[in-house]
């Protein structure tokens, strides 16, 4: 059953008071190579002074995180959520934690046991550093070819399946002593647009948008702790166009009332310009809250967007929403620091490895890797707003460590076979998916001129692009599948 409703116990009686309406909004910390958290000093100070729910955190040391968050934890005047998008385990943003594979691999594995220990593995780890709340599991489909934004962080694209592993990985995070948030409701993975970039729109009929429903449907069933929405547009289930984030009809007719989701209702992050296509953030701060999300992720103009909503309160906003909103975060907070994460479930490190290694396949051809080979890298990551701080190496380390000799070319000489790492993963801001017409030609014009394997770290059905004989599947470009594509080749 859903375990978040209602105010939390210990609120109960309490008055409304802007303390208490800043803790519906959660800003982002975000680490800096050359300051760390120090960087973010004063934002933390006036953040913990306005009395916010809590933070998202993205990157820094596992040490780092682990003493930034027993600050904040301390400073606060109330409990804290503390999240983070650890789709991949913890190790996806925090150094030193584990990393897991995409999603992706899980689903193609399809075995449910090893998605409910992803999710045990990564609560287990957020926990120890005092991130309580993780922004996963992504209950998207994978059905859109032209999707820049799903691929790989997706289970897969059947419903059933998609449904059995939501429920698994919710229910290990659960163990781990982490609030789950499934996301990105009502379902991402039709958009053909990145919703950080503009506002996506569905044109599919009910009928069809029932099936993206599947998966939330059961992680609403498993309890899951919160659900994230969509800055998507569906006009099947809202003709206004609005996107789903500042919608009354998804979120109260659908998902309230419905589906019967009685758990926190977070937005996704409010710097995106899906839900900024219209209006600042003070205004879609309104509207989201409006039409019932509880939590506001990631304002960027923290205090003005907060005095929008005080000022919308007793007019706009309904006093009794307000402390809905305010109660539902309460709970979940009061919830997450009484939970108790699980032990170890052993090696989780190897443990990640070996669904990773069993994860890579041949997509076509007989991919190989000779004694000694040149390695020629083709980066389609570039671009977007934040570094891309994925070092490039460790797949060419990882062969040699293993005994293969290495050339890292920037050209084939001709001289040796040529193994090609192409990287051409999902990633937020990218605004495309495919791989470009510029990293296309790099690779058929090096598989013209040697014997040629390419290392696909993407999606695979990426290898439809690729002009080469033998195309190996890796699904994504950070270190661990390096790692595991280099150790599948050499083995």
């Amino acid at each position: 059953m859903p375990i978040l409703h209602g105010r939390n116990p210990h609120d109960a009686g309490m008055p409304m008071n802007t303390d208490s309406t800043a803790r519906l909004l959660f800003p982002a910390i975000r680490w800096d190579e050359a300051q760390g958290f120090d960087g973010s000093r004063s934002e933390i100070d006036a953040a913990l002074a306005l009395g916010v729910g809590g933070f998202i955190l993205f990157g820094g040391t596992a040490d780092a995180v682990a003493s930034l968050t027993a600050e904040l934890h301390r400073r606060s005047r109330h409990p804290l959520l503390i999240g983070a998008d650890l789709e991949r385990g913890a190790g996806q943003q925090f150094g030193g934690a584990t990393p897991l594979p995409p999603l992706a691999v899980f689903g193609a594995l399809n075995e449910p046991a090893l998605s409910r220990r992803a999710g045990a593995v990564t609560a287990r780890e957020a926990r120890a550093l005092g991130v309580n709340w993780v922004y996963a599991p992504v209950a998207d489909l994978d059905v859109e070819p032209e999707n820049p934004i799903v691929g790989t962080r997706a289970f897969g694209r059947d419903p059933v399946k998609v449904a059995t592993h939501v429920r698994a990985w919710i229910e290990g995070c659960r163990e781990g002593g982490a609030l789950a948030c499934a996301k990105h409701f009502p379902g991402h993975g039709r958009t053909t647009t990145d919703s950080h970039l503009g506002l996506p729109r569905v044109n599919a009929p009910r009928s069809t948008l029932e099936t993206d429903l599947t998966p939330f449907r059961a992680a609403i069933e498993t309890g899951v702790e919160a659900i994230m929405t969509a800055h998507v547009a569906y006009p099947a289930l809202d003709p206004s166009g609005l996107p789903a984030t500042l919608s009354p009809a998804i979120l109260g007719d659908l998902l309230r009332g419905e589906l019967g989701h009685e758990g926190l209702v977070v937005t996704d992050a409010l710097i995106m310009k899906g839900v900024l296509a219209d209006a600042g953030e003070g205004e879609a701060a309104i509207r989201a809250l409006e039409a019932g999300c509880d939590a506001l992720l990631y304002p960027r103009q923290l205090e003005p967007t907060l005095e929008a909503v005080r000022g919308a309160v007793g007019g706009r906003l309904p006093r009794t929403r307000i402390e809905e909103a305010v109660g539902r975060v309460a709970a979940a907070a009061e919830r997450a620091a009484g939970s108790v994460a699980a032990g170890s479930g052993g090696d989780d490190a190897a443990w990640a490895l070996d669904v990773a290694v069993r994860g890579v396949y041949a997509v076509r051809g007989d991919p190989r890797c000779a004694g000694e080979v040149e390695v020629l890298v083709v980066d389609d990551d570039v671009g977007g707003p934040f570094p891309l701080d994925i070092p490039r190496d460790v797949f060419a380390d990882t062969l040699a460590a293993q005994g293969v000799v290495v050339h890292s070319v920037d050209r084939p000489t001709g001289d040796r076979p040529l193994v090609m790492a192409l990287f051409s993963d999902i990633r937020g801001f990218k605004g495309r998916p495919g791989v470009s017409a510029e990293a296309r030609r790099r690779v058929e014009a090096a598989a013209s001129s040697a014997p040629a394997t390419v290392v696909l770290f993407g999606p695979p059905r990426l290898a439809a692009e690729v002009g080469a004989p033998a195309v190996l599947c890796a699904w994504g470009g950070e270190p661990l599948m390096q790692r595991a594509a280099a150790l599948w080749l050499s083995r």
